[in-house]
Protein backbone atom coordinates (compact mmCIF):
# COMPACT_ATOMS: atom_id res chain seq x y z
CA UNK A 1 0.00 0.00 0.00
CA UNK A 2 2.94 2.42 0.91
CA UNK A 3 4.67 1.21 -2.00
CA UNK A 4 2.29 1.99 -4.33
CA UNK A 5 1.68 5.83 -2.65
CA UNK A 6 4.85 6.58 -3.21
CA UNK A 7 5.42 5.49 -6.72
CA UNK A 8 2.67 7.82 -7.48
CA UNK A 9 3.55 10.81 -6.10
CA UNK A 10 6.33 12.64 -8.03
CA UNK A 11 10.05 12.83 -7.14
CA UNK A 12 9.62 16.80 -6.47
CA UNK A 13 6.94 16.28 -4.10
CA UNK A 14 9.10 13.88 -1.99
CA UNK A 15 11.91 15.79 -1.80
CA UNK A 16 9.68 18.81 -0.68
CA UNK A 17 7.86 16.87 1.68
CA UNK A 18 11.30 15.04 2.84
CA UNK A 19 12.76 19.19 3.91
CA UNK A 20 9.72 20.48 5.53
CA UNK A 21 8.00 17.50 7.26
CA UNK A 22 9.93 15.44 10.61
CA UNK A 23 7.28 13.18 11.71
CA UNK A 24 6.32 10.14 9.65
CA UNK A 25 3.01 10.29 10.11
CA UNK A 26 3.19 14.00 9.08
CA UNK A 27 4.54 12.46 6.36
CA UNK A 28 2.49 9.96 5.12
CA UNK A 29 -0.68 12.37 5.60
CA UNK A 30 0.69 14.29 2.69
CA UNK A 31 2.08 11.55 0.57
CA UNK A 32 -1.68 9.83 0.87
CA UNK A 33 -3.12 13.19 0.14
CA UNK A 34 -0.79 14.04 -2.80
CA UNK A 35 -1.69 10.79 -4.43
CA UNK A 36 -5.39 11.07 -3.78
CA UNK A 37 -6.22 14.64 -4.63
CA UNK A 38 -3.37 14.82 -7.42
CA UNK A 39 -1.86 17.99 -5.88
CA UNK A 40 0.73 19.81 -7.98
CA UNK A 41 3.73 21.07 -5.89
CA UNK A 42 2.63 24.48 -5.66
CA UNK A 43 -0.68 23.48 -3.62
CA UNK A 44 1.19 20.52 -1.67
CA UNK A 45 3.61 23.51 -0.30
CA UNK A 46 0.46 25.58 0.32
CA UNK A 47 -1.13 22.82 2.35
CA UNK A 48 2.10 22.04 4.57
CA UNK A 49 2.49 26.13 4.82
CA UNK A 50 -1.29 25.78 6.36
CA UNK A 51 -0.40 23.07 9.04
CA UNK A 52 -3.26 21.16 7.04
CA UNK A 53 -1.80 17.70 8.98
CA UNK A 54 -2.68 19.17 12.54
CA UNK A 55 -6.10 20.36 11.29
CA UNK A 56 -6.67 17.04 9.93
CA UNK A 57 -5.40 15.27 13.15
CA UNK A 58 -7.35 17.95 15.56
CA UNK A 59 -10.68 18.46 13.08
CA UNK A 60 -13.65 16.40 14.45
CA UNK A 61 -15.68 15.93 10.37
CA UNK A 62 -18.71 14.83 10.18
CA UNK A 63 -20.05 12.36 7.55
CA UNK A 64 -21.52 9.45 6.68
CA UNK A 65 -19.13 8.92 4.13
CA UNK A 66 -18.03 5.54 5.48
CA UNK A 67 -21.32 4.40 5.44
CA UNK A 68 -22.28 4.89 1.89
CA UNK A 69 -19.38 4.78 -0.23
CA UNK A 70 -17.00 2.25 -0.93
CA UNK A 71 -13.85 2.22 1.48
CA UNK A 72 -11.38 3.23 -0.81
CA UNK A 73 -13.94 6.57 -2.05
CA UNK A 74 -14.74 7.07 1.32
CA UNK A 75 -11.49 7.78 2.22
CA UNK A 76 -10.85 9.91 -0.41
CA UNK A 77 -13.83 11.60 0.21
CA UNK A 78 -12.47 12.53 4.29
CA UNK A 79 -9.43 13.80 2.47
CA UNK A 80 -11.51 16.16 0.24
CA UNK A 81 -14.18 17.73 3.08
CA UNK A 82 -12.89 20.03 5.51
CA UNK A 83 -14.77 20.54 9.47
CA UNK A 84 -14.93 23.89 9.14
CA UNK A 85 -14.64 26.28 5.83
CA UNK A 86 -12.78 30.23 6.62
CA UNK A 87 -14.75 33.15 4.17
CA UNK A 88 -13.48 35.67 6.49
CA UNK A 89 -12.77 36.42 2.75
CA UNK A 90 -16.30 37.70 2.14
CA UNK A 91 -15.96 40.75 4.48
CA UNK A 92 -19.23 40.06 6.58
CA UNK A 93 -19.13 41.12 9.98
CA UNK A 94 -23.02 40.48 10.56
CA UNK A 95 -25.77 38.05 10.12
CA UNK A 96 -27.26 37.46 6.61
CA UNK A 97 -29.58 35.65 4.36
CA UNK A 98 -29.07 32.12 2.68
CA UNK A 99 -29.33 33.80 -1.17
CA UNK A 100 -27.03 36.66 0.23
CA UNK A 101 -24.42 34.75 1.22
CA UNK A 102 -24.99 32.97 -1.62
CA UNK A 103 -24.29 36.03 -4.54
CA UNK A 104 -21.61 36.87 -2.15
CA UNK A 105 -19.56 33.22 -2.69
CA UNK A 106 -20.63 33.49 -6.09
CA UNK A 107 -19.00 37.03 -6.33
CA UNK A 108 -15.45 35.82 -4.50
CA UNK A 109 -15.53 32.45 -7.06
CA UNK A 110 -12.42 32.26 -6.86
CA UNK A 111 -11.60 32.59 -3.46
CA UNK A 112 -14.31 30.18 -2.50
CA UNK A 113 -12.83 27.20 -4.84
CA UNK A 114 -9.36 28.12 -2.99
CA UNK A 115 -10.93 26.99 0.30
CA UNK A 116 -13.01 24.17 -1.00
CA UNK A 117 -9.75 22.04 -1.86
CA UNK A 118 -7.65 21.47 -5.45
CA UNK A 119 -10.27 19.75 -7.73
CA UNK A 120 -13.51 21.54 -7.38
CA UNK A 121 -14.97 22.55 -10.77
CA UNK A 122 -17.66 24.90 -10.63
CA UNK A 123 -20.79 24.04 -12.42
CA UNK A 124 -23.44 26.34 -11.37
CA UNK A 125 -26.02 28.11 -8.63
CA UNK A 126 -29.75 27.49 -7.51
CA UNK A 127 -29.28 24.43 -10.14
CA UNK A 128 -32.03 23.23 -11.66
CA UNK A 129 -33.82 19.56 -10.96
CA UNK A 130 -36.85 18.33 -12.02
CA UNK A 131 -39.14 15.64 -10.80
CA UNK A 132 -42.22 15.04 -12.33
CA UNK A 133 -44.34 18.61 -12.59
CA UNK A 134 -42.12 19.82 -9.45
CA UNK A 135 -38.78 21.81 -9.47
CA UNK A 136 -35.64 22.06 -7.30
CA UNK A 137 -33.27 24.24 -6.70
CA UNK A 138 -29.22 23.03 -5.47
CA UNK A 139 -27.44 26.42 -3.94
CA UNK A 140 -24.26 25.05 -5.62
CA UNK A 141 -22.92 22.80 -7.83
CA UNK A 142 -19.53 21.37 -8.69
CA UNK A 143 -17.74 18.61 -9.98
CA UNK A 144 -14.55 17.23 -8.43
CA UNK A 145 -12.46 16.09 -10.99
CA UNK A 146 -10.51 13.30 -8.94
CA UNK A 147 -13.48 12.09 -7.25
CA UNK A 148 -15.06 12.05 -10.02
CA UNK A 149 -18.65 12.93 -8.12
CA UNK A 150 -20.76 15.75 -8.85
CA UNK A 151 -20.75 17.88 -5.30
CA UNK A 152 -24.05 19.32 -4.11
CA UNK A 153 -23.29 22.29 -1.89
CA UNK A 154 -26.35 23.55 0.84
CA UNK A 155 -25.90 26.59 2.33
CA UNK A 156 -27.24 27.15 6.09
CA UNK A 157 -26.99 30.15 7.97
CA UNK A 158 -28.46 29.40 11.32
CA UNK A 159 -27.73 26.23 13.13
CA UNK A 160 -27.65 22.43 11.61
CA UNK A 161 -31.50 21.19 11.73
CA UNK A 162 -32.12 17.59 11.28
CA UNK A 163 -34.32 18.07 8.12
CA UNK A 164 -31.23 19.46 5.93
CA UNK A 165 -29.79 15.69 5.88
CA UNK A 166 -32.95 14.07 4.20
CA UNK A 167 -33.29 17.36 1.65
CA UNK A 168 -29.56 16.91 0.55
CA UNK A 169 -30.12 12.77 0.39
CA UNK A 170 -33.46 13.80 -1.98
CA UNK A 171 -31.12 16.21 -3.81
CA UNK A 172 -28.26 13.68 -4.23
CA UNK A 173 -31.00 11.00 -5.11
CA UNK A 174 -31.90 13.61 -8.10
CA UNK A 175 -28.83 14.36 -9.30
CA UNK A 176 -27.92 10.25 -9.16
CA UNK A 177 -31.05 10.35 -11.42
CA UNK A 178 -30.66 12.53 -14.29
CA UNK A 179 -27.02 14.19 -13.86
CA UNK A 180 -24.79 11.75 -13.11
CA UNK A 181 -22.39 10.26 -16.07
CA UNK A 182 -22.31 6.67 -16.12
CA UNK A 183 -19.07 6.68 -15.48
CA UNK A 184 -19.23 8.70 -12.73
CA UNK A 185 -18.69 7.85 -8.66
CA UNK A 186 -22.20 8.75 -6.73
CA UNK A 187 -22.62 11.93 -6.55
CA UNK A 188 -21.70 13.81 -2.82
CA UNK A 189 -23.50 16.11 -0.74
CA UNK A 190 -22.14 18.79 1.81
CA UNK A 191 -24.21 21.19 3.87
CA UNK A 192 -22.20 24.16 5.25
CA UNK A 193 -23.86 25.84 7.89
CA UNK A 194 -22.93 28.16 10.54
CA UNK A 195 -23.05 25.70 13.96
CA UNK A 196 -23.76 21.76 14.16
CA UNK A 197 -24.20 19.73 17.37
CA UNK A 198 -21.59 16.50 16.04
CA UNK A 199 -24.59 13.98 17.90
CA UNK A 200 -27.51 15.59 15.90
CA UNK A 201 -25.75 15.65 12.61
CA UNK A 202 -24.24 11.76 13.45
CA UNK A 203 -27.85 10.80 14.36
CA UNK A 204 -29.19 12.38 11.41
CA UNK A 205 -27.09 10.73 8.61
CA UNK A 206 -27.15 7.19 10.37
CA UNK A 207 -30.32 6.15 8.21
CA UNK A 208 -28.88 8.02 4.64
CA UNK A 209 -28.02 5.89 1.76
CA UNK A 210 -26.38 8.41 0.09
CA UNK A 211 -22.79 10.27 0.91
CA UNK A 212 -23.61 13.32 2.97
CA UNK A 213 -20.82 15.65 5.09
CA UNK A 214 -21.56 18.39 7.28
CA UNK A 215 -19.35 21.48 7.98
CA UNK A 216 -19.24 24.48 9.68
CA UNK A 217 -18.46 27.75 8.28
CA UNK A 218 -16.59 31.17 9.36
CA UNK A 219 -16.93 34.31 8.66
CA UNK A 220 -14.33 35.96 10.30
CA UNK A 221 -11.74 34.80 13.14
CA UNK A 222 -12.31 34.65 16.82
CA UNK A 223 -9.95 35.68 19.40
CA UNK A 224 -7.93 32.97 21.19
CA UNK A 225 -9.54 32.82 24.55
CA UNK A 226 -6.39 34.26 26.54
CA UNK A 227 -6.67 37.62 24.24
CA UNK A 228 -10.54 38.04 25.10
CA UNK A 229 -11.62 41.02 26.76
CA UNK A 230 -7.93 42.42 26.68
CA UNK A 231 -8.23 44.23 23.05
CA UNK A 232 -9.55 47.78 22.80
CA UNK A 233 -12.94 47.82 21.01
CA UNK A 234 -13.37 50.00 17.98
CA UNK A 235 -15.14 52.63 20.04
CA UNK A 236 -12.07 52.39 22.71
CA UNK A 237 -9.62 53.14 19.48
CA UNK A 238 -11.80 55.72 17.86
CA UNK A 239 -11.99 57.78 21.16
CA UNK A 240 -8.10 57.41 21.73
CA UNK A 241 -7.47 59.11 17.93
CA UNK A 242 -9.32 62.23 19.14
Amino acid sequence: MIGQILANVPWGHHVLILKKIKSFPEKLYYLKATAALGWSRDVLLNQIKADAYRHFMRDSKTSNFKLALPVYLAEQAEETLKSSYNLEFLGIKEAIHERHLENRLIEKLKNFILELGYGFCFIGNQYRLALGENEYFIDLLFYHRFLKSLVAVELKTGKFKPEYAGKMDFYLNLLNESEKAHDDKPSIGIILCAERDKLEVEFSLRTKTNPIGVAEYKLYQSLPDNLKGKLPTSKQLTEGLK
